[in-house]
């Protein structure tokens, strides 16, 4: 039913991973093809290209559905519908920023102190251009093709460029000065396509299925047991995403189970024991669906 198009490059394996935890497998026959499938009846076509192109070729309509960043939504001018942010990127689940950065010597400390005629460096020349003609810079933009930061102070004075910590522009001694945009990774849709309710339908579904698994990582399931007299000291130490289940038992203890981050188990295990728990479980989740 829906032609899919998925992103090649940095957001390749982070892509895979949560379709393959979302029960999406995604299958090629190499990892150079750019043609897969997935054994799903809502999805009849997969392709994998560049994420640069993929915004303006869902807008076409040569793709139903596919995903992108928020920043190559905005570089190409893309009129498309967003399901919504998907927040993974390639090395964390942090977002990606667009940021001015100019040389840490630079005497600017604002994109007011550039001078008209500054270079700047970038693969986001037409986000780049509105950006400093809203603000009054008549800048030199000019398109990089990569290693935008080794261009600074010679071939250009500033440089718009990604980063999700900041620590490879440090690294190459830039200092930011402003963010453009904050960018996750979203699901988008062609119009006519999102049109149509039998596509619309599917869609949501498989938009149901990976915010589900992205939702359940770094999450985990907690069942325990505890006496009554025990109860209100360990309920104070659960977090829950909204209240603890809780059964009594035959014993005439009460069994506990909820949802607890991932992080910061290793203390609170021991906490609840301290509190009187007792059989504690810790079970991964694959969906948390609401």
């Amino acid at each position: 039913m829906l032609k899919f198009v998925l992103p090649k490059g940095s957001l390749e394996k982070a892509t895979f991973d949560l379709f393959d935890a979302a029960d999406l497998s995604i299958n090629r026959s190499s990892a150079v093809d750019y043609k897969a499938t997935i054994d799903d009846p809502r999805v009849d076509e997969v392709r994998i290209l560049r994420p640069q192109e993929i915004a303006s070729y869902v807008q076409e309509g040569l793709f139903d559905i596919g995903i992108t960043g928020r920043d190559w939504i905005e570089e190409t001018n893309s009129d498309v519908v967003s399901l919504g942010e998907l927040k993974y990127s390639k090395a964390t689940s942090l977002p990606i920023r667009v940021v001015v950065a100019v040389a840490q010597d630079s005497p600017a400390q604002t994109v007011a102190h550039l001078k008209d005629g500054v270079r700047v460096t970038t693969e986001y020349p037409e986000m780049t251009r509105r950006y400093f003609a809203e603000r009054g810079v008549k800048a030199d933009i000019r398109l990089s093709y990569g290693a935008s930061e080794a261009k600074i102070p010679d071939i250009a004075d500033c440089v718009v460029d990604i980063t999700e910590t900041g620590r490879a522009l440090r690294a190459a001694g830039l200092r930011i000065i402003d963010t453009m945009l904050t960018s996750y990774t979203e699901l988008i849709a062609n119009k006519q396509s999102w049109e149509d309710p039998a596509k619309r339908h599917a869609m949501e579904q498989i938009m149901t299925l990976l915010t589900g698994t992205l939702e359940a990582r770094d999450k985990v399931l907690l069942k325990l047991n505890v006496a009554k007299s025990a109860m209100d000291g360990v309920l104070q130490l659960l977090p829950s995403a909204k209240s603890p289940t809780i059964a009594q038992l035959a014993s005439g203890d009460f069994a506990v189970e909820t949802v607890v981050p991932k992080r910061g188990i290793n203390t609170l295990i021991p906490a609840l024991i301290d509190a009187g728990a007792s059989d504690l479980l810790e079970i991964p989740i694959s969906k948390i669906i609401h």
